[in-house]
């Protein structure tokens, strides 16, 4: 009871050196929570979306996948001869025939698509009575005819639609307008879909191509049937494996899985974002208690002359970072909770609408959080409270605060040594390999093994950085300077923890943004030197019929290239077989890209029943110019083609591929199960590239659901969507950065507090308020730039090591982002000024006479 009633007292009266500890915990609980209630939120959204809209049992065609549009675009669907048959079996009470495509994009009178900008699909229908288990119709009526259309609230919300306006939905098998004349609300919660019902005709026609058919039954079962037996009712009826059958449980299971899949990279990437925010926070905890412990050497002496023994005062301690622990934590639950609401309503401005009704707070979730602050803040501070237990009874006579270790120790140097020697090797390991997997483990290996070593071995590189940074920057501030260089010299072991916590946030950013650079432009090179084509047209949904002849008679092109790719089973001359897609193309394409071939010539590839392959499966299955390929082409033929050419497969762009004409790809395919474009390429005619593009822009403006971009518009493009990648990352890298700076903020107060008396006798001798507050500052931003100059160094080597991968996968060239390292370099001076301002203005309040008696 008297170690719990000492560290009780201790806990209230440093509780504001420890508040800044404590933010530590916080944020870092809050994070790991808020991510924990956000994507358990979206697990339970698509849940009970999922569970709504199963019928009792679903018959769909036999190969049928609830997230894949069949290779030609249109859905697969059954005869409507199978509903009647089905409405006949024993235990139904009603059954009805479903159509439903998500290969659709729908757009207003204004040409604007009305689908999702978060992915969420736009997905196109007939309105059934298996609807109104999870929409109601709030305005107008059900599409009674070819001209209706029925539309879902929220798209009309967000997209301003009223009755009577004009939606044109383009569908693979052509595209056809209709005027709203209903708006159905969803009574659970809307992820994010856009919706658009049809009468079942329509939809039919429209959607498929063909009458009489459905891409799916919905089937209820009577009073007192289970799922289970109906389905087994339906399945003798329909004939074992004809259909794919599935209880509503099944069904639901399906489509939560593949969302599944999606949530769990979203939460371990973010869970992992929280580890690193952990990491920085052991550090600040270590220095509090640290310098907590330091500066009550004599009080802990005492203590021991009176009969503590080690094992108390140790306990003491400990029981303080478990208070501090405990605090921080429930702190950090309840903004977790905040934390995810916030991520709600920023999913929802972005466009996925994600309801509070539905937040979830599973009891897992504030136990893990309590729990992982507790341990982590726990075992941050075990180093300290032994260092406290070893606090002998003589130490009561010796000054306060009087640092107990002024040096790193020699063993923690040659441990740091070692590791980072470890790590080093390991880096030129990867660096070396000859396989981007094999290495990519190494690499993670040297990350880790170079990262622990400098966290050892910091101390001892405090000392030289130190002085190098203090020669450069601190000379001209002259004797103010020069004792803001000592301060920062004189506990290296500090310093080193201090900085060590800024840079294991900035190494990860300068690794991050050499990797993003250099690929940006590797990608750049690569397209300057292997794309001919002038024009590339491509979108989220695959090209239409309407679009290609739109494109194919733009004016000023010279040629217009066709790219399809659809999945076969190569089997090589040996017999092995292996699924691999294949791409026909028009042999135009061997200009529009430039491939390096090892053996043959491309040209010779798009010949009648010839082909090229890439060196990768080349050189595993033993296949050479002139061997004969068995290319069994899914939904089509089997066909026998002549091996012309060998592409290089060391590069970036369409690596592995296998070619053929689309004249040979007819020879084998159905025309109904030919896939369409997935992307199309055009050449301008000489001198006239600015006519060309402008004429393509207006030819395509009527499907806003493709792209058109020169060269420099799909660099730029590129160049976009990693910088966006990036900046997501460096938010979440912000959290670390936040808590290291109020590592900074904390040493610094407690420093301050440290040399009170110190402080004191520094102003009676003449030091002026001014002078002392930039004294501190400048300590501040020498500690900040140390840990900026081992992070961004170190995170160059990962990204210089990570680049010699990624070469490997023809992303060739190293770009280091200068301006980018430097900004942050210089930007980290400004956070170490930012964290001195409260510790600088506390210190230069401080009264002489006080500050000179204080023990």
């Amino acid at each position: 009871m008297t170690v719990l009633k000492t560290s009780m007292r201790n806990f209230f009266a440093h509780k504001g050196r420890m508040a800044l500890s404590a933010i530590a915990v916080l944020l870092s609980v809050a994070f790991v929570c808020g991510t924990l209630v956000f994507t358990d939120t979206m697990n339970t959204t698509f849940d009970r979306l999922f569970s709504v809209t199963a019928s009792d049992v679903t018959v769909s065609p036999k190969s049928a996948k609830t997230d894949e549009t069949p290779q030609n675009g249109v859905p697969l669907s059954l005869p409507a001869a199978a509903l009647k048959r089905v409405e006949a079996a024993d235990g139904v009470k009603s059954a009805e025939g479903a159509v439903s495509s998500m290969n659709v994009t729908v757009v207003d009178s204004h040409n604007d698509n009305m689908g999702s900008s978060t992915g969420a699909p736009t997905i196109a229908g007939n309105w059934t009575g298996n609807d109104l288990r999870s929409m109601e119709i709030t305005s107008g009526h059900a599409p009674r005819g070819p001209t209706e259309v029925m539309v879902d609230a929220d798209t009309a919300g967000k997209h301003h639609l009223k009755m009577g306006d004009e939606l044109r939905t383009i569908a693979q098998t052509g595209d056809f307008t209709a005027r709203i004349v209903g708006i159905a609300t969803f009574k659970v919660t809307n992820p994010g879909a856009a919706i658009v019902w049809f009468d079942t005709p329509t939809a039919q026609r429209e959607l498929l191509g063909a009458t009489g058919r459905f891409t799916q039954i919905n089937v209820t079962a009577t009073a007192g049937v289970s799922d289970e037996h109906l389905k087994r009712n339906v399945a003798k009826t329909l004939g074992a494996g004809t259909y794919k059958l599935q209880t509503a449980k099944e069904n639901a299971d399906e489509n939560r899985k593949g969302v599944g899949e999606f949530m769990n990279v979203i939460k371990y990437a973010m869970l992992g974002f929280a580890g690193i925010a952990f990491l920085v926070g052991i550090f600040l905890i270590i220095n509090t208690f640290s310098m907590l412990v330091a500066q009550r050497t004599r009080e802990i002496g005492l203590m021991r002359a009176i009969g503590s023994s080690r094992g108390q005062v140790n306990r003491s301690v400990l029981l303080e970072a478990l208070l501090l622990g405990v605090v921080g934590s429930a702190l950090g639950v309840g903004a977790g909770v905040g934390i995810a609401i916030g991520l709600m309503k920023l999913m929802g401005a972005a466009g996925m609408d994600l309801s509070t009704r539905d937040l979830t707070i599973k009891a897992t979730t504030p136990v893990v959080g309590v729990l992982l602050g507790v341990i982590v803040t726990v075992l941050a501070a075990y180093l300290p409270a032994r260092r406290a237990g070893k606090v002998s009874p003589m130490a009561a006579l010796r000054d306060a605060g009087t640092p107990a270790d002024g040096r790193a120790g020699l063993v923690r140097a040659l441990i740091g040594l070692v590791l980072t020697g470890a790590g080093a090797a390991a880096l030129y390991a990867a660096a070396t390999a000859t396989k981007a997997s094999e290495g990519s483990l190494v690499l993670g290996a040297g990350i880790v093994l170079t990262l622990i070593g400098f966290v050892v071995i910091g101390p001892l590189l405090a000392g030289g950085v130190v002085r190098v940074i203090s020669a450069v920057l601190l000379r001209a501030f002259g004797p103010v300077g020069r004792m803001a260089e000592r301060n920062a010299l004189r506990n290296p072991r500090r310093t080193g923890a201090t900085g060590a916590a800024l840079m294991i946030g900035l190494a990860l950013v300068a690794c991050l943004s050499v990797v993003g650079s250099s690929m940006v432009a590797s990608a750049t090179s690569e397209l300057d030197k292997s794309v001919g084509a002038d024009f590339i047209v491509e979108g989220n949904q695959r090209i239409v019929p309407k679009a290609e002849q739109a494109m194919e008679h733009s004016p000023g092109l010279a040629h217009v290239t066709r790219y399809k790719m659809l999945d076969a089973t190569l089997t090589s001359p040996d017999g092995r077989a292996k699924d691999w897609p294949v791409t026909a193309a028009d042999p135009s394409y061997a200009q529009d890209l430039r491939r390096t071939t090892t053996q043959g010539t491309l040209s010779a590839a798009y010949g009648d029943d010839a082909m090229s392959v890439g060196t990768d499966y080349a050189k595993k299955y033993g296949v050479h110019v002139g061997d004969t390929l068995t290319v069994a082409f899914k939904g089509g033929r089997t066909a026998k083609l002549k091996v012309a050419a060998v592409t290089d497969d060391s590069t970036a762009i369409d690596q592995g591929a296998h070619y053929m004409s689309i004249t040979t790809m007819e020879k084998y395919v159905p025309a109904d199960r030919i896939p369409p474009n997935v992307i199309m390429f055009a050449k301008a005619r000489d001198g006239q590239e600015k006519q060309a593009y402008a004429a393509l822009k207006k030819a395509m403006a009527p499907y806003p659901q493709y792209q058109v971009r020169d060269q420099t518009d799909y660099k730029q493009e590129l160049k976009d969507q990693i910088g966006q990648l990036l900046n997501m990352v460096y938010g979440l890298l912000a959290l670390a950065i936040i808590v290291a700076v109020l590592g900074v903020v904390n040493t610094l107060a407690l420093s301050v507090v440290e040399r009170t008396r110190e402080i004191g006798l520094m102003r009676a001798i003449g030091l002026s308020r001014r002078q002392l507050r930039r004294m501190i500052r400048l300590e501040s931003v020498v500690i900040a730039l140390f840990g900026a100059l081992l992070g961004l160094g170190l995170g160059m080597g990962w990204g210089a090591t990570a680049q010699k991968l990624l070469a490997l996968e023809g992303l060739g060239v190293l770009d280091i982002p200068w301006p980018t390292i430097i900004g942050v370099f210089i930007g980290s001076a400004f956070v170490g000024l930012f964290a001195a301002l409260i510790p600088a203005f506390r210190a230069g309040r401080m009264n002489v006479l006080t500050a000179i008696a204080t023990d």
